[in-house]
Formats: structure tokens, C-alpha cells, sequence
């Protein structure tokens, strides 16, 4: 009964104000009421009675309290959608940084398994030819299992696209094989070294090769890479010839993959064209393993590695070297497509620092001082050539961009 007394007391009180407030107001408009005396609208204000406009000043009033409380709910409807929204998001648009992070950590942390089982099973099996084939092999048996999941679902290739991915995978086949042999013949610290050197043969076909003119600040930031490269070989303890000269190859061959690539890209994900490139590197590998080592394998090789480690561990080392290869260059190239250049850049530097770091203490390679200063100069290098060239990509992108609009 209050509360009803109340809103009695307030009706009375917004009539009161609002009579007071129309006489008020009449009085206010009657010196000027000349001008609208014959107008129509004043006309029609003036027939309308006290109650009458009483009945309209409350319908007002209803009315805005209703749309106020409809613009309460729209807002609270609103605020319910964003929190749905917000519920709903996957745990990797909530937290990308964290994913990220993540994805590196798994890129580099395959990467180092990689290579240190990868040399272990070299210290008792010495046949790089043939465990490069099984890296392959085991990779192209995931894909296939993967495809016949639909995880992911094949995508069609056509006599063009092969034709495109066919020098690729040439250029992998033997970029593949001959880091196996360099890494086979010495330590896998020097070999990663050796391979610091990429980025020089890269910059020296893209200006000879294919014409592109390398600027000055690239070139220059490349000679502390050779110099480093340089003193580290002088006085290696594990250096010989075959494991120098065949990381030399394998540096020749990713830069002209790297090129071939770039002429073969296409819209199919990289997931569909690592496997297809797995599969054609397989074809391009088989020959020489079975030409160049085929004979030893047959007549002692295998008989060797199982008396020193039993045929259950040689099978299981070469199935997870084979596995362990293909997942972390997968897991590379997704951790990859999720950064700008710059980010890339600098992951691709320190996997190889991780990887030279991990091998030195797992293995107990003893290094010259010599040694550990080139190896230290020439990373040095490899870093600020990928960041200069990140920076000038992404200003490229940038002045394209703004090109276009």
C-alpha cells in the first residue's frame, strides 16, 4: 500500500508541475501569440484542454521510460553476445602469444631429437644414403596414413603442379642426402656451421642467378658469416673433407630449392606440398642408396648394426629418426606461417644455436677456442643478415601495400 501511495503522490506531483509549467509557459508565449495566432499548429495546441494534455504528458512519459528500459535491455543483450563470443573463442585466439610460443618450443625441441638420435644411429650405422631414404619413407607412410584420415584431406595435383614441384624436390633430395653425409662424417656442431653459410649462397644466386641486385648492407653483413665459417673449419678437430664439402653441396641445393619454390608457388596448403615433395625426394633417393650402398648393406651393413644394438633398437631408431624428421620440418613450416619475417628470421638463428649448443654437451665434442669463436662470429653474422633482410621484406610489403590503395 506505500509503495501504491507513493506513485499516487507522484502522479499528483508531475501534474501539478507539469499545469504549473503549461500556465507558466502560456504566459511566457501570449505577448508573441500574435505572430501565431492564425497559424494551424497553434491553433490546435490551443483547442486541447489541461486533462487532455495531462493524458498526452503522461503517455510521453510511459513512453520514454519504456524506450529507456528497451535500450537497458539492448545493451544488456549486447554485453550477453560479446560474453558468448568471448566464450566461445578456441584457446589459441585467446591466448596467440602462448600457441606461438609453444609451436617454437616444439620446432626446436623435434629439432635437437632429430639430430642427436640422428647421430648416435651414425656412430654405429654409417650409411647416410640409406637413412635418408628412411627419413623420407617413414615421412610419406605419415602423410599417407594422414590423408586416408582426411587429417588433412588430400589435395588434387595435376601434370602442372608436378611439373613445378619436381625441381623442388630434386633440390631437397639432394640437399637432404648430403647433409646426411656431412653430418655421417663429422660433428654435427661443424656441420650446422658450415650451414650457416646458406644465406651467402642465397644472396649469390639471387645476384647472379636471377639477376636481383643484393644491396650493399646484405653483402657486408654476410662477410663476418664467412670469416666465422672460416676459422672454425681451420681448426675443427673433426674436420674432414667429405663432411666440409658435402654441407657445401647441401647449402647449394636449399638455395636453388629456394628458388624453385618461389617459382612454384601454388594455393595448395603446406601441408598437402610438403608431403608431395616428400614423396618425389623418395623417388630421387632410392636409386643412389641402392647403387652407392645397396652391396655393403646386403653383405655386412645390417648384420653389423644389429649384433652391436639388437634388431629391435636398429628398428626402432630408424623408424623415430624417420618420424622425428618429418614432424619437426611439418611443425617448422606451421610455426612459420603464424610469424612476420622478422620473428622467422630470428627463430631460424637461434634453432641453430640450440642445435650447436645441444650436440656439444650430449656428445662431448671437444671444441678449440678457435673453433667456438669462428662458430660464435659466424651465427653473429647469420643473425643480423636475417634481420636486414626481414626488415627491407617487410618494408617492401608495406610500400606495396600502400601501392595498391
Amino acid at each position: 500500500m506505500a509503495s501504491i501511495s507513493n506513485l499516487s503522490i507522484i502522479h499528483q506531483s508531475r501534474s501539478s508541475s507539469f499545469h504549473k509549467l503549461h500556465c507558466t509557459s502560456h504566459r511566457n508565449v501570449h505577448p508573441i501569440s500574435n505572430h501565431l495566432e492564425f497559424s494551424p499548429l497553434h491553433k490546435k495546441i490551443a483547442s486541447l484542454k489541461t486533462p487532455t494534455l495531462l493524458k498526452l504528458s503522461h503517455r510521453l512519459s510511459d513512453f520514454r521510460l519504456v524506450k529507456a528500459a528497451a535500450a537497458d535491455a539492448e545493451g544488456h543483450e549486447i554485453e550477453l553476445a560479446k560474453g558468448f563470443v568471448e566464450s566461445n573463442k578456441s584457446f589459441s585466439e585467446k591466448f596467440p602469444a602462448l600457441v606461438t610460443g609453444f609451436f617454437f618450443f616444439t620446432w626446436y625441441f623435434l629439432n635437437v631429437i632429430f639430430n642427436i638420435l640422428n647421430k648416435k644411429v651414425y656412430n654405429y650405422f654409417p650409411y647416410p644414403y640409406f637413412v635418408s631414404v628412411i627419413h623420407l619413407l617413414v615421412g610419406v607412410v605419415y602423410c599417407l596414413i594422414s590423408w586416408s584420415l582426411g587429417l588433412p584431406k588430400r589435395a588434387p595435383i595435376n601434370k602442372e603442379l608436378l611439373g613445378l614441384l619436381t625441381p623442388v624436390a630434386a633440390c631437397h633430395a639432394l640437399g637432404h642426402v648430403m647433409s646426411n653425409v656431412s653430418f655421417a662424417a663429422v660433428a654435427v656442431s661443424f656441420t650446422h656451421t658450415i650451414k650457416a653459410l646458406e644465406p651467402f649462397f642465397s644472396a649469390a644466386a639471387s645476384q647472379f642467378v636471377l639477376g636481383h641486385q643484393i644491396p650493399l648492407p646484405l653483402w657486408l653483413s654476410l662477410a663476418p658469416v664467412v670469416l666465422g665459417v672460416s676459422m672454425a673449419s681451420l681448426t675443427e678437430l673433426s674436420f674432414n673433407w667429405t663432411g666440409f664439402i658435402s654441407a657445401m653441396i647441401s647449402n647449394i641445393s636449399f638455395t636453388y630449392r629456394s628458388i624453385y619454390s618461389k617459382k612454384a608457388m601454388t594455393g595448395m596448403d603446406s601441408t598437402n606440398i610438403y608431403a608431395y615433395i616428400s614423396i618425389i625426394a623418395l623417388l630421387f633417393c632410392l636409386p643412389p642408396a641402392i647403387v652407392i650402398e645397396g652391396p655393403q648393406l646386403m653383405q655386412y651393413g645390417f648384420k653389423a648394426a644389429i649384433a652391436k644394438v639388437g634388431l629391435q633398437k636398429f628398428l626402432s631408431d630408424l623408424f623415430w629418426i624417420g618420424m622425428f624428421y618429418h614432424l619437426y620440418n611439418q611443425v617448422a613450416t606451421n610455426t612459420l606461417e603464424r610469424v612476420a619475417p622478422l620473428t622467422h628470421a630470428v627463430g631460424n638463428v637461434l634453432k641453430r644455436v640450440f642445435v650447436i649448443g645441444f650436440s656439444i654437451v650430449v656428445f662431448g665434442n671437444r671444441i678449440s677456442t678457435q673453433t667456438g669463436i669462428g662458430t660464435g662470429i659466424a651465427i653473429a653474422g647469420v643473425a643480423i643478415y636475417s634481420l636486414i633482410k626481414a626488415n627491407m621484406e617487410e618494408e617492401k610489403r608495406k610500400a606495396a601495400q600502400q601501392h595498391e590503395s
